[in-house]
């Protein structure tokens, strides 16, 4: 998503942009399921917190990746557009 938002940006594509925002939920999705699993894995065994957790913060910094490249994408359609929008606000 990232390097498709920055092609975005250089290309004045908002067709693209679009697309990336689009994607961001099933990001979101993701690291939503990987969160579940993963506490799920810790509550099952114990021994396993300390490497879940360092996987939580992984995927949460990976999640927060798609949100910035969702926010150059936005950024792309204002820029060739002139209309600030947030397109697909994130449902979770």
């Amino acid at each position: 998503m990232l390097k498709r938002s920055l092609a975005a940006f250089v290309n004045r594509d908002t067709v693209e942009a679009v697309r990336v925002c689009n994607d961001d939920d099933e990001v979101d999705a993701l690291h939503n399921r990987v969160y579940r699993d993963l506490l799920d894995y810790m509550i099952r065994d114990p021994n396993t917190i300390q490497r879940a957790t360092y996987l939580l913060w992984v995927a949460h910094d990976l999640e927060r990746v798609a949100d910035r490249a969702t926010n150059i994408a936005e950024r792309v359609i204002f820029l060739v557009t002139g209309k600030l929008i947030e397109i697909n606000v994130s449902k979770y």
